[in-house]
């Protein structure tokens, strides 16, 4: 099944709600064929039964949207860049990022939940009691479904199950720098945005895989022949999509696809939530081609990461390390 031309697959075979050790081979065949087709031809695929169930998005959304009700002032006590542990985690006020250098700054804001530690400063009290176990729990339920994904994807390249797992082992610990983003997108009046502003700029994701929880349709992804697809939201479907790092990974073989978010159309006043897992290597992980190729030289997954932060948030952010 396709939608948009973004194909739609069933995971329930390899979902959370079901222990691997039960899964067999031909399901396993099956679903990694499925994925095979989706990342080289698009890059992108929708996926149906992972065991994420929409509630447990929702409850995150939910608490996301309390704290970006707060004022700005409010906010900046958690910005982004005041955490000792890790430089990204945290907020993200508006404008702040372009993800499209060559725009103005885009038209949203985030949290940023790259720390698990209860120990430093979250927000708190009232509707935001729950705000630190939602974020905890969440990320984790997205490491757990990160990681079968990245054995399928060994699989459907006929490579050792564990050659892109063993690479993310420090998943929700210190020394891998995976991401949850809470986004919000305003309202926003296109007549009043910057010329060229966008919601999202164009851009490609910059590790591993991500894995996307929208509330609304809205992002744009574009095509291996450049022209951009409006797909629809496909409810209880979890979008995953192909980075950079594995583009380099897998020698071009997996498409890491530019995407973008536009401006809502004149007399559209809503507002855009989405949840979106950016899955890295570990830090210390040195990615070179897994076909043995010299296509890409080999790089340390932490220095490629500071240098793409570097685009989006302005050289002093790859400084910072």
């Amino acid at each position: 099944m396709t939608t948009s031309a973004i194909p739609v697959v069933d995971f329930g075979a390899c979902g959370l709600q079901r222990e691997l050790e039960r899964v067999t081979q031909a399901e396993l065949d099956h679903v990694s064929a499925q994925l095979y087709e989706a990342f080289t031809r698009v890059g992108f695929v929708f996926l149906q039964n992972t065991g994420i169930t929409q509630q447990e998005v929702d409850d995150v959304m939910s608490v996301s949207r309390e704290f970006f009700s707060l004022s700005d002032e409010q906010k900046s006590l958690y910005s982004r860049g005041r955490y000792e542990d890790n430089s990204n985690h945290g907020w993200v006020s508006l404008q702040t990022e372009r993800l499209n250098p060559r725009r103005p700054g885009d038209l949203k804001e985030s949290f940023n939940t790259s720390l698990l530690r209860p120990d430093i400063l979250w927000p708190a009290g009232g509707a935001l009691s729950d705000f630190f176990r939602l974020q905890n729990q969440f990320f984790r339920r997205c490491s757990s479904l990160s990681l079968r994904i990245l054995r399928l994807l060994a699989l459907s390249l006929n490579l050792e199950p564990e050659t892109f797992v063993k690479e993310h082992r420090l998943l929700g610990q210190p020394g891998n720098s995976s991401t949850l983003r809470s986004l919000f997108y305003p309202p926003t009046d296109p007549s009043q945005a910057k010329p060229d502003q966008l919601r999202c700029g164009e851009h490609s994701d910059y590790g591993s895989i991500t894995l996307l929880f929208q509330k609304s349709p809205g992002i744009q992804v574009r095509s291996v022949a450049g022209h951009f697809l409006s797909p629809p939201l496909v409810p209880g479907a979890v979008l995953v999509n192909i980075a950079d790092m594995m583009q380099r990974w897998t020698s071009d073989t997996f498409i890491s696809a530019v995407h973008r978010v536009l401006l809502p159309p004149p007399g559209d006043a809503s507002e855009r939530q989405s949840l979106a897992f950016f899955v890295q290597p570990d830090d210390c992980a040195v990615i070179g081609c897994c076909d043995g190729s010299d296509k890409y030289p080999p790089i340390r997954a932490d220095r490629y990461l500071q240098e793409r932060f570097a685009e989006s948030y302005g050289r002093s952010d790859a400084d910072r390390k």
